[in-house]
């Protein structure tokens, strides 16, 4: 068995990291990937089998999308406490996300998909999205790309 390197799946991870979370009574993280747990569960028993690590990627990037929705609204409520405790959970939700892609180089990405798709204007969208986003590979959101390619779309 010399020589075999088990690669972890983002499901294990996510695992591995709240089992420890458990073990040192660490409350937001514990509180945190229990929730991502049983979002990947849902989406497993709905597909009826393991999902694979893009739709774990995708789980989280919702999951860090509610919570910057979480702090738009307490903001508006004056709500403190609640934008300080969703700032920690994008923090420990960050932690299993790939390096994010900066607005520039996701422009760069987009645009090559738009050339090589020959699209030219808002109704070739979903085309250009179907083939941006598996390369994307969890390095930006949906939102982000959707918005990028409809502002190269509408230029």
């Amino acid at each position: 068995m010399k020589g075999i390197i088990m690669i972890m799946s983002k499901k294990d991870e996510i695992q591995k990291a709240l089992t420890a979370a458990m073990k040192a009574r660490d409350e937001d993280t514990k509180r945190t990937l229990r929730l991502v747990m049983s979002a990947i569960k849902l989406a497993e028993v709905e597909q009826g089998g393991e999902i694979d690590d893009s739709k774990v990627l995708s789980i989280l990037q919702k999951e860090v999308k509610t919570r910057e929705d979480v702090i738009e609204e307490s903001k508006r409520a004056n709500r403190e406490e609640l934008v300080k405790a969703a700032e920690r959970e994008i923090k420990i939700l960050n932690q299993f996300l790939p390096q994010q892609m900066d607005p520039e180089e996701l422009r760069q990405l987009a645009k090559q998909v738009i050339d090589d798709l020959n699209a030219s204007n808002i109704k070739d969208m979903g085309e250009v999205m179907k083939h941006l986003m598996p390369k994307l590979q969890g390095r930006a959101s949906g939102q982000d790309a959707s918005k990028t390619v409809r502002d190269l779309l509408q230029n």
